[in-house]
């Protein structure tokens, strides 16, 4: 018998997502998050109607990655362009890819209001704990004790304060219709990963508000660790910080009241 006469292809990439490599550093989970967008836009059959927003950081390329249309918005910025764009095409699918630096820290503002107000877009936010492109300064949500260029004797809670939490923070707002918190570290966390970033697009979809999901992910160049170690951090140290769920879902709600 010929093995090979049932060969089937079980894996490609898919359609949104442009054939061309990365700039991303080897081990860093961007190319993870990247592709799981693209694939929930090709499943969602919305590409075609679909502006991204690219942030400032290791996030700046993204538009090379994705096919459809983008924005480039100033740092911090990406929220208040995505509100901007939404509003003036409300038949578009508008979505912000950030890093925590660009959204938890110039852009805290932007990113709390547009989350307040309801507005129908949904942002993809990366959390790696440090500012990547830069040089791996400390960010608002590095760790307590984490040295990094600017903290080099480690984070402390009397002169720094807390990591701050996006997802517990922006869940309390009433214009946030979904709010979840997922890791990029496991096969089970990546899925997981998915179905919630097609979760944030889908209540866009409905109209029903904000939607937001964070990714713990790592940055094996500037925590100066071997991706298996970066991995590894993800499940030892932060997530028992950022601790992973659905923190916000209004679809919830709608079930019960069913």
């Amino acid at each position: 018998m010929n093995l090979h006469s049932e060969e089937r292809l079980v894996f490609a990439a898919p359609s949104t997502l442009t054939d061309r490599q990365t700039h991303y550093c080897p081990g860093c989970h961007h190319g993870i998050a990247t592709r799981l967008v693209a694939e929930v836009l090709e499943e969602l059959g919305c590409i075609r109607q679909t502006i991204g927003v690219a942030s400032v950081g290791c996030s700046v390329f993204t538009y090379n990655y994705i096919l459809g249309d983008w924005v480039e918005a100033a740092h911090g910025r990406a929220c208040a362009t995505a509100t901007g764009v939404k509003r003036a095409r409300p038949d578009c699918t508008v979505f912000t890819y950030q890093g925590d630096g660009d959204l938890a820290a110039i852009g805290l503002n932007e990113s709390l209001q547009a989350a307040n107000r309801g507005e129908r877009i949904t942002v993809i936010f990366i959390n790696n704990t440090l500012y990547g492109m830069t040089g791996g300064q400390m960010a608002p949500t590095s760790l307590i004790g984490q040295k990094t260029t600017t903290s080099p004797a480690g984070r402390s809670f009397r002169k720094e304060g807390a990591p701050i939490k996006m997802c517990e923070l922006l869940a309390q707002l009433e214009g946030v219709a979904y709010a979840a918190r997922c890791a990029l570290d496991s096969v089970a966390h990546v899925n997981a990963a998915k179905r919630a970033i097609r979760k944030a697009f889908e209540v866009q979809h409905r109209d029903l508000g904000f939607g937001f999901v964070e990714l713990l992910s790592g940055c094996p160049t500037n925590l100066h660790m071997t991706p298996l170690e970066a991995n590894r951090r993800i499940s030892e140290a932060l997530i028992p910080c950022f601790p992973l769920g659905v923190y916000r879902d209004v679809t919830a709600t709608e079930k019960a009241g069913a």
